[in-house]
């Protein structure tokens, strides 16, 4: 009786040759993400009846861009079954609130399972990249934890699983997440069901939904934008060179703030010609971003490679945390990740705010406790290594092993061809090694193992 109502109600605004299990798919459609009331609808008259269809319709195809017939037509249909998020695009009835937003810029995640189809360092890569996106925008910083409850909680699971938003198997609902808030808001779901992919090849790619579910998990609701990332529906960018659009990224501004790109108590550099002068032997330098910090005693200097322009300022006002006298440091930019070396201990800043649970030990890394300090270090992301340099040795880190590769250590002098014994400083930019010695720096060629330059320490700001 009920499924012959609906037919009834909706052949008015449907074409003849629309399958009665289209009709019933449209009006769970409508129900789940548009407010279609069928208990209140069953109520009325025949005729308002076909009028709130034909308004759910409508507002459905207007939110997507289609014409507003209120007819179920094929573009509709379409747009119905292209797989998607399992978030309403209207606010229900008290639902929560229009501007649900966390009170903190800190929040923690914890990643319950993995995709058994996935390996699980593509899924906690995956994620962690899909938090990047939204901290590069905003003042908000994400960090992981492993065991208690986090603010966001990140879960795959099948079918019903006790949040009353059953997945419906592969394909339809890719995944659903909640508004910021205690308990379960703020959590994501995602339906082990689907063949999620870390690339374009096949399957849903895992970060692409990730970006968009975090993004509900922060406070944005669904876009109209079909080029914004909150668009409900799914469909395949190229993750490599993905970019929030401009409606994201204000959106998430409105919520959370703009990000301070460089440290506001930083000044134009006004000795730079006695840097020139006394062409100092620097303690640590390394990338950060599109600038270079060089670390000396109890501040450093910072600048852009090509710019004669410097700036200079206190590490203590940087990051109170973090003790003057950095030895060593190296960044993995495509993770935001800067970390600085001092006797045993390293800290960890991640997108220039440091990590609470640091500092810790050198030790930790594999290092042998021998070794009292590390004198420099740099990361390959051609190699996904990290190297450590200290008095005459080096030791090599494998990244995605957590593990120092064996038959290390090896002599400096003996594997980097024209390099002296010792290392003060090093860093990675464009395919070199930029090591210094004292007041001298070499541009060291990895690939063929030869020094191709010697330069003075001071060259990067234009002596």
């Amino acid at each position: 009786m009920k499924v012959l109502m609906l037919f009834t109600l909706l052949q008015v605004s449907a074409s003849a040759a629309t399958p009665r299990n289209e009709l019933e798919f449209a009006e769970r459609y409508l129900k789940k993400y548009y407010d279609f009331d069928e208990d209140r609808i069953s109520m009325l008259k025949s005729k308002v009846k076909r009028n709130v269809l034909e308004e759910k319709l409508q507002e459905m195809q207007q939110f997507f861009g289609l014409e507003a017939t209120g007819q179920l037509d094929k573009p509709t249909l379409k747009i119905m079954h292209t797989p998607r998020c399992g978030v309403s695009d209207v606010q229900h009835r008290g639902a929560v609130p229009l501007r649900s937003i966390w009170s903190k810029h800190h929040l923690t995640y914890r990643i319950i399972n993995y995709a058994p189809n996935m390996k699980r360092e593509d899924v906690d890569y995956a994620f962690q990249k899909a938090f990047q996106v939204w901290s590069d925008v905003s003042l908000l910083r994400f960090r992981r934890i492993y065991e208690g409850e986090a603010d966001i909680m990140i879960l795959f699971a099948f079918g019903a699983h006790g949040d009353r938003n059953a997945f419906d198997g592969k394909g339809g609902v890719l995944a659903h997440a909640f508004y910021p808030g205690p308990g379960i808001q703020g959590d994501a779901h995602f339906d082990v069901a689907e063949t999620w992919s870390k690339s374009s090849s096949q399957g849903t790619n895992l970060f692409l939904v990730a970006v968009h579910e975090l993004g509900h998990s922060l406070g944005l609701h669904h876009s109209n934008n079909p080029n914004s990332v909150m668009y409900p529906s799914y469909g395949f960018l190229d993750p490599n060179t993905f970019r929030l659009s401009d409606d994201d990224i204000s959106s998430i501004q409105s919520l959370y703030g703009a990000p301070v790109r460089s440290p506001p108590t930083m000044r134009p550099e006004r000795r730079m010609p006695m840097i020139c002068r006394q062409r100092p032997s620097f303690d640590a330098v390394t990338t950060v971003g599109d600038k270079i910090f060089f670390f000396k005693d109890w501040f450093f200097w910072w600048t852009r490679p090509g710019s004669l322009a410097s700036n200079i300022t206190s590490i203590s006002s940087m990051w109170p945390s973090v003790p003057s006298g950095i030895q060593a440091a190296y960044e993995i930019e495509s993770r935001n990740q800067l970390f600085l070396f001092k006797d045993d201990k390293y800290w960890l800043i991640s997108n220039l705010a440091p990590e609470p649970s640091y500092p810790r030990s050198i030790y930790t890394l594999g290092l042998p406790t021998s070794v009292k300090r590390i004198d420099a270090a740099t990361f390959d992301p051609s190699r996904q290594k990290v190297f450590f340099f200290a008095d005459k040795q080096y030791w090599r880190y494998d990244v995605a092993q957590q593990a120092m590769d064996p038959t290390y250590p090896r002599l400096i002098s003996t594997h980097f061809s024209g390099v002296g014994p010792k290392v003060s400083a090093v860093f990675y930019f464009k395919r070199y090694y930029y090591i210094f010695q004292g007041a001298t720096q070499l541009e060291y060629d990895p690939q063929w193992h030869r020094v191709k330059k010697r330069m003075k320490s001071t060259s990067w700001f234009g002596c």
